[in-house]
């Protein structure tokens, strides 16, 4: 068995979760979101594309329905007993046998939480699922139930947190060694990815993202790849990510000149990440850690180059993101705690003039503000 948390710390999360389930007075929650089912009881598969949901009792029980190749997946990465199968076929409906687990578990006539907001129950598997509840038991919205109890990591959770942050650092500076008039982006994340597999390290929730010369302005990964020119800019996202845990990183790489609007754009960049850092406190709302970004970047001038979030949570996350629940942005009412790990991101993007800057690291909320995951520095990186 793999699993990388002790089975103390698993019925632990799973105890917390069902307190909440009785609080809220939910018989169960069905659970489609894999960070869930991860962070639950260990299992770790990509086989949520296809229907699969895992069972929480009230009282503690776990049953997982999902296919047969993920059978021995689960006996393998989790702590799981109880795995139904439901059976590859023409007109094959698992929501049917869903629900008599249900049945099994005492659900007929009871609440139940569902975790709506899952890349998991697409809208087919829910029409599918709603048939089947249809008069046998109500439920509700269950989504935020088991992201509220994994924003705050654990001791063990931080020491991958860590682990993570120091590959996202060797990343950095694989790239700065590539990075150089004529380059090639893919040799760019070669290396980046070469220094996080061979340390360890795990496939990133989303794709890194990269791009040279107008393309440094996206923020979004798509395919083709180019050379750098003796004059160009680089803009690259990346995460180092450990037992699926992400320290998000983000530059602009400048090579050759830099001009006067980058250097602008880096020195409000640096200054609106450290009003972030400041205002990132125990007790405080998120939506002030946003606040601060946008009263620098618009006292600057860059009002118009901004967007309307800086950063987000980050975890143990599965494809299509790295992105956590909750987002900064302003007026978001979530009150940091000690634990919360945090991705600031400054990103400036001028569409007129073609420039970019970009600058982002993670940080950990602690008793008294939060704490740089990141060795690395903020000076522009110029080549």
């Amino acid at each position: 068995m793999a699993l990388h948390f002790s089975k103390q710390e698993l019925q632990q999360r799973r105890d917390q979760t069902c307190t909440q389930l009785e609080q809220k007075g939910y018989h169960a929650l069905l659970i489609f979101r894999q960070e869930s089912s991860f962070y639950l009881t260990g299992y770790d598969t990509f086989g949520y594309c296809f229907f699969q949901c895992l069972y929480l009792g009230v009282d503690g029980r776990v049953t997982l329905l999902t296919r047969a190749p993920d059978l021995r997946q689960a006996q393998h990465t989790s702590d799981i007993e109880d795995i139904r199968i439901w059976t590859d076929q023409a007109d094959a409906n698992p929501a049917v046998q869903l629900k008599t687990i249900l049945e099994e578990h005492g659900c007929r006539g009871k609440k139940i939480g569902i975790e709506f907001d899952a890349y998991g129950l697409t809208a087919f598997n829910w029409l599918q699922l709603e048939r089947s509840l249809h008069g046998f038991c109500s439920y509700e919205d269950g989504s935020r139930i088991v992201s509220e109890l994994r924003v705050i990591k654990s001791p063990a959770e931080i020491e991958f947190v860590r682990k993570a942050a120091e590959l996202a650092d060797n990343a950095l500076d694989a790239a700065c060694e590539v990075i150089a008039p004529g380059a090639w982006e893919g040799d760019v994340l070669a290396a980046m990815h070469n220094v996080i597999f061979r340390g360890g390290g795990d496939y990133p929730g989303n794709e890194f993202i990269i791009g040279a010369g107008e393309d440094a302005l996206l923020c979004r990964y798509f395919t083709g790849r180019k050379h750098l020119k003796d004059n160009d800019q680089i803009t690259i996202e990346w995460a180092g990510a450990y037992r699926h845990y992400h320290v998000a990183m983000m530059r602009t790489a400048i090579v050759g000149h830099a001009s006067e609007e980058h250097r602008h754009m880096h020195k409000v960049a640096v200054e609106a990440l450290c009003a972030c850092e400041e205002a990132l406190k125990p007790g405080q709302p998120l939506g002030e850690v946003f606040d601060a970004h946008a009263r620098v970047a618009d006292a600057n001038g860059l009002r118009d180059h901004r967007l309307n979030a800086c950063g987000y949570s980050l975890g143990t996350t599965y494809t299509p993101t790295w992105m956590d629940w909750p987002m900064l942005y302003t007026g978001n009412p979530v009150i940091a705690q000690p634990n919360m790990v945090i991705f600031l991101h400054m990103i400036f993007v001028n569409s007129d003039s073609g420039n970019a800057m970009t600058l982002g690291h993670t940080v950990m909320v602690n008793k008294t503000g939060c704490e740089r995951l990141s060795r690395s520095g903020l000076e522009m990186v110029a080549v």
